[in-house]
């Protein structure tokens, strides 16, 4: 945004406001002209205006208000001053009571000295920022909301969804109420980052920024619902052992509350998944150490609430875990706010990756958009991967698994892989550009832009989850996800552009799919299961370091630290060799089992024999025809493999 601009933007108001027009100079000859985004935040000095202490121990005092209204809950307070309001139990002072009572009024008084403090908030804003500014906006949306938390209070109260009343319209309004906080404290925050002095942050023509931190917000709303579902559901079933209660989790006779309790830690993982997503991609799209510093701040938050949500669920759900679990709750919130408002800042330009080169003719026709978002999926890399699903689900049934669990194990497989490989491509979207291989992909050709192929990702992400928990079982599901997020996570992000382990390590991800497709159809894993899913780790990198052998080039240009790239040749070539060795020994060990017959050991010696053969000739002749024989050759191993096992397992012959 030019200066020129910006001026015009603050002009009204700002005689009346000397103040704020002393900050705005203060702030504009703080930054240098030349200043470009990633140096901006390091330059700026941000005067705070007179209002800022205010505004932020108001946030801190609501903070404790609400930790409070956790407590009230947790101890069955909540109907202690009976279904009066405003009135405690029918007096303004009533003596004599229960020592609910005094929680339940404790809860009422610190909630209202909130309103008048809001009032004084709103006079600030006024005094201090002119009309239509953000630091308006907050205040007066901190002032909205804090009226209808008061209000969804009051119908909890009179309707007697307290206490041990836990009727499904009990878990609604909790829900109302939940999210009420939780937008409550939005404007709070967003209060107190306009009392910062600091610059108001921006939604329009962010492009995919805005996409991806708007799907942040609205699935950790959707976490913190289940989390307040969660929570009544324990108040239903307060187990005694962790074992009783998760029983009860899986027991259909049980309370609604306590069979969809289950679902919050599943929803936490997936949304922590997302959130370093988030950190990353924002840190990279728009640079400033600001982002940087509160994606660190986001994740890091998330991480130990992760860690303390175990601890709370292995320790029974005591008061103080519960207290705890929800002030850890509202602090990422307020943290993930900051990192977003930081990368809203209009200061900062959007790091948008340009266009390859094509070289060529045009094209006459525009390709079918549809067939873009398919090859998101990567549909080639993604067959093989449902073949293993597949036939470990006959190895694990011994036969045909079932019409309805063939068909969700193929769709909810593709769609966790293609969410993932859809994911990856937005991720490496600036290194796919400068590879060959790669350079013709949706993403960078902009035949599907960041946003959309973080939708589709969405999408495909739950309708595996939904369609793999609904036709097989909850461990199948949870284990497709695990895949996406480890092939995300653990290879993508973490891995791929710092060491040239990546593939050793994130190449599990691509092991994940016999596990799925074993559990889909058993709903555990047996050592069988994990013996698959050792075939494939091992194997994965005779597979690819092949393949690396033939691009390294391309890696090599983009900077990517393939084994090739940073050993060389002769290491790699080393490494296959180890590699296929230990693939050939953990082959053969289902015969060592008894999981598998003379089919199996004539097919796997076989196989294992030729493996063998071509990963000598390549020690011999270290060229790109012998690697691409391996690497062609190891996926005819790998598929002949598991038909091997799963015709065996099924006594065809």
């Amino acid at each position: 945004m030019d200066e020129g601009n910006r001026r015009q933007e603050l002009n009204v108001g700002l005689v009346e406001r000397p103040q704020y027009q002393e900050r705005e100079n203060a702030h504009d000859r703080s930054v240098s002209p030349s200043a470009n985004p990633g140096e901006l935040d390091k330059k700026v000095q941000y005067p705070k205006f007179p209002g800022y202490r205010f505004s932020l121990n108001l946030f801190l005092y609501t903070l404790l208000v609400i930790v409070w209204g956790v407590f009230v809950r947790a101890s069955f307070s909540g109907d202690g001053c009976g279904t009066h309001w405003p009135l405690c139990d029918g007096s303004i002072l009533p003596v004599g009571k229960e020592v609910e009572t005094y929680i339940e009024l404790g809860h009422r008084v610190s909630s209202g000295i909130i309103g008048p403090l809001v009032l004084w908030l709103v006079v600030l804003a006024r005094r201090t920022f002119p009309k239509g500014h953000f630091g308006r906006k907050m205040a007066m949306g901190t002032l909205f909301f804090t009226l209808t938390e008061g209000a969804v209070g009051a119908k909890l109260v009179l309707k007697g969804y307290v206490a041990g009343n836990f009727v499904p319209e009990r878990a609604l309004w909790m829900s109302i109420h939940l999210v009420n906080t939780l937008i409550l404290l939005t404007f709070l925050v967003g209060a107190v980052w306009a009392f910062s002095g600091r610059t108001a942050p921006r939604l329009k023509n962010q492009g995919p920024v805005a996409f991806a931190i708007g799907f942040a917000f609205l699935g950790m709303l959707v976490l913190g619902v289940s989390g307040a579902v969660a929570a009544l559901g324990d108040m239903v079933d307060p187990s005694r052992t962790l074992a009783q209660g998760l029983r009860a989790d899986f027991d259909q006779g049980s309370h609604f509350l306590v069979r969809l309790r289950l679902a919050h830690p599943l929803i936490a993982t997936s949304i922590g998944v997302y959130m370093v997503f988030l950190a990353s991609f924002l840190a990279k799209a728009r640079s400033s150490e600001e982002v940087r510093r509160w994606g660190k701040w986001t994740v890091g938050i998330f991480a130990f609430q992760l860690l303390f949500g175990l601890a709370n669920l292995l320790m029974l759900a005591p008061i103080p875990m519960q207290l705890g679990h929800l002030l850890i709750a509202d602090l990422l919130w307020c943290a993930a706010l900051l990192m977003s408002f930081a990368a809203l800042d209009p200061k900062l330009q959007p790091a948008e990756v340009p266009s390859p080169a094509i070289s060529g003719p045009e094209p006459t026709l525009a390709v079918p958009k549809w067939k873009s978002f398919w090859a998101l999926t990567k549909p080639r890399v993604v067959s093989l991967l449902l073949f293993t699903t597949i036939t470990a689900a006959f190895v694990a049934k011994g036969g045909w698994p079932g019409g309805w669990v063939v068909l969700a194990l193929l769709v909810g497989g593709y769609a966790a892989a293609g969410s993932a490989n859809a994911i990856n491509m937005v991720y490496d979207r600036d290194i796919d550009q400068r590879m060959v291989r790669t350079s013709t992909r949706p993403t960078v050709t902009h035949a599907v832009t960041n946003a959309e192929a973080l939708i589709f990702a969405a999408i495909l992400g739950a309708l595996s989850f939904g369609l793999l928990w609904g036709v097989c079982n909850l461990l199948t599901a949870c284990l497709a996800m695990a895949g996406l997020a480890f092939y995300v996570l653990v290879y993508t992000m973490a891995l791929k552009r710092r060491t040239w382990h990546n593939i050793v390590i994130g190449g599990a991800a691509g092991a994940f799919p016999p596990l799925v497709g074993y559990a889909g159809v058993t709903g555990d894993l047996s050592p069988l299961a994990w013996v698959l899913f050792g075939i494939i780790f091992l194997w994965t990198p005779v597979h690819f370091w092949a393949l690396a052998l033939l691009i390294q080039d391309d890696y090599r240009d983009a900077g990517v630290p393939m084994l090739p790239v940073v050993r060389g040749e002769r290491a790699t070539v080393i490494q296959i060799a180890l590699y296929t060795v230990l693939t050939a020994v953990v082959s053969v060990l289902p015969l060592f089992m008894g999981k598998a017959g003379m089919l199996y050991l004539v097919f796997s010696t076989l196989l294992n024999a030729v493996l063998v053969l071509r990963t000598v000739q390549l020690m011999q002749v270290p060229e790109k025809a012998q690697a691409r024989s391996l690497f062609k050759y190891s996926m005819v191993y790998l598929a002949v493999l598991f038909m091997a096992i799963a015709v065996d397992r099924a006594q065809v012959f």
